[in-house]
């Protein structure tokens, strides 16, 4: 790696400074892409949301990080990572305390899309900022992991945070308390080494420009067929949008000398396979979260306290299994380990696709949640070692980059299609349900109309003593299998990404240390939820 700026001294290693301040700015990023999940119910209750604005909400964090983070790689090295880092706490900040104060639903997407702009932009340079400021394998091995620690405390602290504050007070608190974070994690940065690898990079703005229109067309046109109608005009035009940006920027990165993603990679078949396991197997643990956070929030009108509960013992094992994890890397080839992880992660989603909606036990979660926690860990830390034991060592830094956008491309589609497909089983349950039911005209009418203007989910909070409450307990029960079917789909991605890794994939065990990649081509695990 060619840095601008001088290497620590001999005999000394990272700065402390540096250390606080990357491993701060990464809990902070991962803090504020996390919270929303515990707080969706109170976000469908206060801003009267229907299921697509709620899938918005994730979605507008969620896309900025896919589509951003590799750029912001590059702005990093060309500009400085120290500017970008105290840029993106200050802009997380800003989104934040905007989404404290909205008082409609369109608002809190700014704010929240301002926040994805910050973490996109802190995750690079934090890990890079740390990694360059290190001088040997062992001090980066151990700076590199304590940054690790502190995303997954990031996801930790997130649903405990939320849960307590909006418990107690209300959801705005939680996202207040997010933006002084975001001030002081700028603050630190100040006092952080700065540094910079200006040499051969470039921005390829052609690149950023068609991927970003097309996965915003992609994701509207997944979000809202289930509310405008799957034939709606904008729904096809969005994904005819989406076809033809997304194809012109695989026209565009086959001819930029800089591109975002290396496409060059996947004519190596095992890289390929393993690109595959990595957008399909997130989508299936970050659908499942988002399907989680729905149950528990907008249809069963669980506390915060409570839903922060459930998502604690999800993220729970990554505290406890992380350190686990990579001493297994070391001994065990990682495809086992990413086979296994899915697998749990699928079993998981089974058992909790069989959980009755009327069951709002929290011991009924605890089995399943952990297992998805555990295959979470499992499989998340495996991704990488497998995508870079597939092509040549000299291409390591590069595989492990690419695999990094792919795995935030299956992170962003994960609410977007759980929630396309829930609410469209929801809402045509809920509507057969209505028409053969023994309630008055007047009641099926009434809650027809609510249901055309917010569908199922509106339904399902209205006043039981309403006009249209009598339907109800008929949008409850649709909503119950709609979800249900949510969890069936991503126990389904997770065994197909299983049987991809521990029967396609081939190769030993790891072949590359990859505290030793090039940090520059590498991109976080933003495990959001």
């Amino acid at each position: 790696m060619t840095d601008t700026t001088s290497p620590p001294v001999a005999g000394r290693g990272l700065p402390v400074a540096t250390l606080i301040a990357g491993c701060l700015a990464v809990c902070l990023a991962q803090t504020g892409l996390a919270i929303p999940a515990t707080l969706n119910g109170l976000f469908q209750t206060d801003l009267d949301t229907t299921g697509s604005q709620l899938t918005w909400i994730s979605s507008a964090t969620l896309l900025p990080v896919a589509v951003l983070g590799l750029t912001f790689g590059v702005f990093g090295d060309l500009f400085g990572r120290k500017r970008l880092l105290i840029g993106g706490a200050l802009l997380m900040a800003a989104g934040e305390a905007a989404s404290a104060a909205a008082n409609s639903v369109h608002l809190l997407w700014a704010g929240q899309a301002l926040v994805g702009v910050g973490a996109a932009a802190i995750f690079p340079s934090s890990l890079a900022m740390i990694a360059v400021g290190t001088r040997t394998n062992r001090q980066r091995a151990t700076a590199i992991a304590a940054w690790s620690a502190s995303l997954a405390g990031g996801g930790f602290v997130a649903p405990l945070l939320g849960g307590i504050t909006a418990n107690y007070g209300s959801w705005r608190w939680a996202l207040i308390i997010v933006a002084m974070i975001g001030v002081v994690t700028a603050a630190v940065g100040f006092i952080a080494q700065d540094s910079s690898a200006p040499l051969g990079r470039s921005l390829d703005v052609k690149g950023q420009l068609a991927i970003a229109i097309g996965l915003f067309a992609l994701l509207y046109a997944v979000i809202q067929g289930p509310s405008d109608g799957w034939d709606s005009a904008g729904v096809v035009l969005g994904f005819l949008v989406a076809a033809v940006f997304l194809t012109l920027f695989i026209v565009v990165e086959m001819r930029s000398r800089a591109p975002l993603l290396q496409l060059h990679l996947f004519k190596h078949r095992a890289f390929a396979l393993s690109s595959v396991v990595a957008v399909v197997g997130m989508f299936s643990f970050i659908g499942t979260c988002y399907a989680l956070s729905i149950r528990l929030g907008p249809i069963q009108h669980q506390s915060p306290l409570r839903t922060s509960v459930a998502f604690l013992l999800t993220n729970g094992p990554t505290m406890v299994l992380a350190p686990i994890t990579a001493v297994l890397l070391a001994r065990v080839a990682a495809r086992w380990l990413l086979s296994s992880g899915f697998l749990l992660i699928a079993v998981g989603d089974v058992l909790l696709a069989r959980l009755s909606i009327t069951d709002r036990a929290l011991p009924s979660l605890i089995v399943p949640l952990i297992l998805v926690g555990m295959g979470f860990t499992l499989a998340v830390s495996s991704i990488t070692a497998t995508a870079v034991n597939t092509v040549p060592v000299r291409l390591a830094g590069m595989a492990s980059a690419t695999t990094s956008q792919l795995r935030d491309l299956g992170f962003t589609l994960g609410p977007a299609v759980i929630g396309a497909i829930a609410l469209s089983r929801a809402a045509s349950e809920f509507g057969n349900s209505l028409a053969t039911s023994p309630l008055p005209e007047g009641v099926k009418a009434a809650a027809g109309q609510v249901a055309a203007a917010g569908g199922p989910l509106a339904v399902n909070s209205l006043p039981p003593q309403s006009p249209p409450g009598g339907a109800v307990p008929l949008a409850l029960d649709a909503l119950g299998h709609g979800y249900s079917v949510g969890f069936v789909v991503c126990a389904c991605a997770a065994l197909v990404s299983c049987l991809l890794a521990g029967l396609v994939l081939r190769g030993g065990r790891p072949k590359v240390n990859l505290a030793e990649s090039e940090v520059e081509d590498t991109s976080p695990e933003p495990a959001a939820a």
